[in-house]
């Protein structure tokens, strides 16, 4: 009997040492119901990334379902980001030398602000994120980047909420 009373009072302290598998919790403080999301500033030369990315991380957020978007006077937190850097770069080319895919790099300044508590809740100069695409031959270049942008915003703005949401 003493043996089950020390092995429950041991698994009591181990649930409360805080252990937790990874992504599991929140990393959105408990009062943080409402997220405003202004649009991204494009530093680039990319025309329209900045709405694309602002939008896919708009219904990501929603979603997930763990807060709502809203305005910025009934917000409880406010996502500010700044698209520092695009860039496609070729990585494989044909028989004749003509690139056929592509690596896109997209670099962002992020930051969630505590509007209740006026505090940083996450904060990342440097959020990168890389995507490779092809360009099938005969294809234009322009308009296979732009599809391709579509797909990347979509997969930038999951891995943005999730690193804000689940810690990853």
């Amino acid at each position: 009997m003493k043996k089950v009373i020390i092995l429950g009072i041991v698994c009591v302290i181990i649930l409360q040492c805080g252990y937790r598998m990874s992504g599991t919790g929140s990393f959105l403080p408990s009062h943080i119901k409402r997220i405003s999301i202004p649009t991204f500033k494009n530093k680039t030369t990319r025309f329209q990334i900045d709405v694309k990315l602002t939008q896919s991380v708009i219904e990501e957020m929603v979603a997930r379902g763990k807060v709502d978007v809203k305005s910025d006077e009934d917000a409880d937190a406010i996502l500010v980001g700044e698209i520092l850097s695009f860039q496609a770069s070729p990585i494989a080319f044909t028989e004749e030398a003509a690139a056929d895919r592509y690596a896109i790099t997209i670099t962002a300044k992020i930051i969630l602000m505590d509007l209740v508590k006026n505090r940083i809740v996450f904060k990342n100069p440097y959020f990168i994120y890389r995507e490779e695409y092809e360009v099938p031959e005969g294809t234009d270049f322009e308009s296979i980047e732009t599809e391709a942008l579509e797909k990347i915003s979509e997969k930038f703005a999951r891995s943005l909420v999730t690193t804000i949401l689940e810690g990853f």
